[in-house]
């Protein structure tokens, strides 16, 4: 699906629209070389900065974007937010020599259909490419036991408990994970949320709650049902 000339979008075209987003040149060429050469895909424009990822997103409508996690003007994550935002259909893909945990969930959280290392064979990121045009979500295969270690370790707090009423969903979800020993870098991580609106949440938690410090809120939390699926 992409966009003509006079802004329409092209019905007619049946191949999968893909938009290349990496400021690294030699990256980049491989890249195409990989996807241009499947008859099923069409590259219909490549990015080299964050907001010029999100200004062709919008304007060719891709049915994938292929997204590198750090890239000038705007990263990759954040980007993906505002493409997902603006364009809940197209699937983004974050292709990164990244592998951390922090990274991982973050790209999840913004939306991102699937997550792989730069590494990746040619044949990986194909299939995942098909996967993610047909609303799967990928993720490589070093990355798989991490994804289930999370899904059994976290549980949103909405589904733990309706006890906290005063705090927001959010404020719920940071108090969840302080229950279960996490800092405030891994909450921000697993969160996808900056260092500092992390410490105001955590600050806003402790008011609502009327305790003194993190290790009463902890308390708290934990008699509530909270954090008990976490570390020590």
């Amino acid at each position: 699906m992409t966009k003509t000339e006079n802004g329409e979008i092209d019905q007619g075209n049946d191949k999968i629209a893909i938009l290349l987003a990496d400021d690294h040149p030699i990256y980049l060429e491989g890249l195409a070389m990989i996807v241009g050469g499947v008859p099923d895909f069409d590259i219909v424009g490549a990015a080299k900065s964050g907001r010029e990822a999100v200004e062709l997103a919008e304007a060719l409508q891709p049915d994938v974007v292929l997204m590198d996690v750090h890239m000038p003007d705007g990263n990759g994550i954040d980007s993906t937010r505002d493409i997902v935002k603006a364009s809940p259909h197209i699937a983004v893909l974050m292709l990164t020599m990244l592998e951390d945990d922090a990274t991982v969930f973050s790209a999840m959280r913004a939306g991102a259909r699937g997550y792989l290392l730069k590494g990746a064979r040619g044949r990986e990121i194909v299939r995942a490419i098909y996967a993610a045009a047909d609303g799967e979500s990928i993720f490589g295969a070093a990355l798989a036991s991490r994804m289930m270690y999370y899904f059994e370790s976290f549980r949103p707090p909405e589904a733990e408990s309706d006890a906290f009423p005063q705090l927001t969903a959010r404020e719920k979800e940071v108090l969840a994970l302080v229950a279960q020993g996490r800092g405030n870098a891994e909450i921000g991580g697993l969160l996808g949320l900056a260092p500092k609106t992390v410490r105001n949440h955590v600050s806003n938690v402790l008011n609502k709650l009327q305790v003194a410090d993190r290790s009463r809120a902890i308390v708290v939390a934990r008699e509530s049902g909270l954090g008990g699926a976490g570390r020590t």
